[in-house]
This record gives C-alpha cells, structure tokens and sequence, in this order.
C-alpha cells in the first residue's frame, strides 16, 4: 500500500483557482492581452513559467512573460486574503495521518504564500513536509514537483499516491510514475480528469475523505 500521500494545494485544499484566473486575466490586460477568461482557467494548474507561453506564443512570453507574471502576483496577492479552506481539507489531512500516512503538500508557489495556506489550514504539525517554487526547476506539467514531494517523503513512485484537482496534477503525477485521486473542486470535469490519468474522481475532498478504504489509501 503507498505510505505517502502528495496533496496538491492550489484548488486542492484551498479555494484559489479562480481567484489565480482573475488574477491572470488582470495581470495579462495590464500588458495589453486580452484573453477569454475560460481559457485562462483550463490553464491554472500550470507553472507560471508555461503559462504564459502556452497561452499566447514564444515572442509575448520573451517579451512579456516576466512582467506578466510579476503583476499576477501582486494581483494575486491583493485578492489572498478572501481565499478559504475547501470543505473537509484538514479532515482529510487528520485522516491520512490518523492511518499511518506520510503527508506531504505540493505547492510551485512562492513560500510567503505556501506559509499563509499552512496557516489558513492549521497544517503545520499535521504535514510531514511541503514543497515551494525553490525546489523545482520546472512546474507541472512537468514531474519535478512530484518527484520532490516524494523525494521529502521518502518514497518510490509505487509508495505514493497525487492528490489533486487539474489535469496538470494528473500529467505531471503520471510522468513522476505516480497514481493521482483527482476532486472536481479546480473546476475541471471528471472526464478531462481521467483522460489526464486520474485513477478515480470525486466530487470534493470531503467526498474523498469518506471513500479513503475505495483507495490506495486506505
């Protein structure tokens, strides 16, 4: 059975997928693009470093790319404080330890604001360890994010199992060799999810907390 638990956090634990899209959408029209807001979603998920790229093209992300996200994050920055936990969030992180798990949180982010989501969950004594934008070198879809998380819980592909909520969680858990549970709460659907690679979807992660003897977590 996988000992370690990789839960990602973005849209995951917390409600912040559609907050990072205002965030983006703002960010890209204080540079002159403007982008349907639909697309922008389909791509929260992915590391700012691709974002950008994947969105536009090569020149807007050489002229451009830096500047954009300079100001999402600053945009971002300015709509944190009305991001909230997702329903049973820490429940689940109690569970997983309450079963003999080890938990790691799998965050890109920047650590001032990883800090203030391990604050908003009251995760620090319930987390093994976490990960920050310092220990990638490149974001999801790529697998450093997941290979680092394992690396911080000690465990093999075969050892851990992805938690998370867009199909670059799935993409980039499948590249590390790694099994994902997806949610539904990123705003993706159950079937762009599996078609990503997720072995099971749930609604919430509530939901999941209660199937947790339906996975390999139990």
């Amino acid at each position: 059975m996988p000992s370690t638990a990789i839960l990602d956090i973005d849209g995951t634990l917390v409600d912040t997928n559609y907050h990072h899209t205002i965030a983006w959408y703002r960010a890209f029209r204080q540079h002159e693009i403007v982008l349907p807001l639909w697309r922008i979603h389909r791509h929260i998920g992915m590391g700012g470093d691709q974002l950008v790229e994947a969105l536009c093209d090569e020149q807007i992300e050489e002229e451009k790319g830096d500047g954009i996200r300079d100001a999402e994050k600053a945009l971002y920055l300015a709509l944190i404080e009305e991001v909230e936990p997702l329903e049973g969030a820490r429940d689940l992180l109690e569970e997983l330890r309450r079963r003999g798990h080890r938990v790691v949180l799998a965050s890109s982010a920047k650590e001032d604001e990883v800090d203030h989501y391990l604050d908003l969950l009251d995760a620090r004594d319930l987390a093994d360890d976490w990960t920050t934008s310092a220990d990638v070198d490149a974001t999801k879809p790529e697998p450093d994010l997941v290979k680092a998380a394992m690396e911080k819980g000690d465990a093999r592909p075969d050892e851990a199992v992805m938690v998370g909520d867009t199909t670059w969680d799935c993409k980039a858990a499948g590249r590390a060799g790694v099994q994902t549970l997806a949610v539904l709460t990123g705003g993706f659907s159950e079937q762009e999810l599996r078609a990503a690679g997720a072995a099971a979807v749930y609604h919430s992660i509530a939901e999941l907390r209660d199937s947790l003897d339906e996975t390999p977590l139990a």
